[in-house]
């Protein structure tokens, strides 16, 4: 099976080292990919809004199979122009992509889905931003009803900040705050059945404690030794199920990755948000741990033939930590040399915002690398994870400490 993998960061790094790893593939193209994808398979240059050049590409190479990574030309409608050409694709529709496209459409689908989530206000104008922000007082959490790249949502205890961030926005969903720890949770769709993932935790924000902006993640760990014995089953019932159920009646079936952000409050899980494509950095977590061979469970999804379909994992344990250019995510410091590159066992470094140059490789994005341990618990896990990244040299750079501490020593307790 050819396979043209479409996508520049982590995320992609993870996908294409889990794809070139089972045998049903026999040839691997990215589209751009990046150093660390050049590695194993063969990148092409090209822009990733471009829908026809996406197109011509697959076609001149002949590909089997389409994977699409990042979101932004899931919600520009790629996979329809190259489902229209009988090439299969693993990613929604324009359409069905409108569940991370816009944050009012995944509100309707969940209303009319019955699916739990926090109570909002859709707003256009500032008297009804303030009326919203009223109705729920502090904390505020307010979301661009578009895509922002990762930053178009603001938690803050500061009605100012709140304000002037929806204010910002063309529209803006303001919702209540759910308290509880967070989880992700993802679903492969072949637009009828939904096979759900392991859970995995990823880290929004920059600084350790929590503290610090919002970022694009920071680090993830998987699995969660501390979640409900029955999440996955929940959340299947409650969650993913309803919707692709829901997405396939609105005559917009759903063919790809749903990702699930949850809140396990004190009432139940709620969804926080949905993604249309695999996380970053729970990806990072996530493929190193699948035992079932993902070319092909990504091909049966893209061929509506996932019925009956188990996943499989490893019982080891997975954490990653996000090296960040100095400034991320406000003003990320692009150009600067990245040395120490490790290669200690069970240790994934894989490339996000980086480029080669005639000089070797250096940070070109925000999140630079992201560095995965594997385990057989979370501590030792983490050890690797850290281990190797100290390792790292990137002037100004950055990395939380605290990914999976806690889980961590609760596992330790247990």
């Amino acid at each position: 099976m050819k396979i043209l993998l479409v996508g520049s960061g982590g995320r992609e790094h993870a996908l294409g080292v889990g794809l070139q790893a089972d045998p049903a593939c026999t040839e691997l193209h990215v589209a751009p990919g990046n150093p660390g994808i050049a590695q194993f398979a063969k990148c092409h240059p090209l822009v990733i809004t471009d829908n026809q050049a996406i197109l011509e590409l697959a076609q001149q190479l002949h590909i089997d199979l389409v994977v699409v990574g990042p979101e932004v030309p899931l919600v520009n409608g790629v996979a329809d122009l190259l489902r229209a050409a009988g090439i299969a694709v693993f990613g929604p529709s324009k359409a069905a992509a409108q569940l991370e496209g816009s944050k009012n459409f995944a509100k309707e689908v969940m209303r009319d889905a019955g699916v739990p989530t926090a109570h909002s206000f859709t707003c256009t104008t500032q008297h009804e931003i303030e009326i919203a922000l009223d109705a729920f007082d502090a904390p505020y959490v307010v979301k661009d009803d578009g895509l922002a790249a990762g930053k178009g949502v603001v938690v803050t205890n500061d009605r100012q900040e709140a304000l002037e961030h929806a204010l910002a926005c063309k529209r803006v969903v303001i919702e209540e705050y759910l308290d509880g720890p967070e989880v992700s949770l993802f679903g492969i769709s072949d637009g009828t059945t939904i096979v759900p993932m392991q859970p995995a935790q990823d880290f929004k924000r920059a600084l350790d404690g929590d503290q610090g902006p919002n970022t694009g993640g920071m680090g993830a760990y998987s699995p969660l030794p501390w979640a409900p014995s029955d999440i996955i089953e929940d959340t299947y019932k409650q969650v993913l199920a309803p919707m692709i159920a829901e997405m396939a009646a609105r005559g917009t079936p759903f063919v790809g990755l749903l990702y699930a952000g949850l809140a396990l409050t004190d009432h139940g899980t709620r969804v926080i948000e949905f993604n249309a494509r695999f996380g970053d950095p729970e990806t990072q977590v996530l493929i190193p741990l699948l035992k079932t061979p993902l070319a092909t469970l990504l091909y049966k999804a893209a061929t509506k033939n996932l019925n009956g379909t188990t996943l499989e994992w490893k019982e080891d344990s997975a954490v990653t930590v996000v090296l960040a250019a100095e400034g991320y995510p406000a003003t990320p410091k692009s150009g600067g040399a990245i040395t120490g590159f490790s290669s200690i066992d069970n240790v994934q470094i894989y490339h996000a915002g980086t480029s080669a140059t005639e000089q070797g490789v250096v940070a070109s994005g925000g999140r630079v690398v992201t560095v995965t341990g594997i385990g057989e618990d979370l501590t030792e896990a983490r050890n690797r994870a850290y281990r190797a990244i100290s390792q790292i040299r990137l002037a100004g750079s950055f990395y939380r400490t605290d990914i999976a501490l806690n889980a961590s020593v609760a596992e330790k307790g247990n």
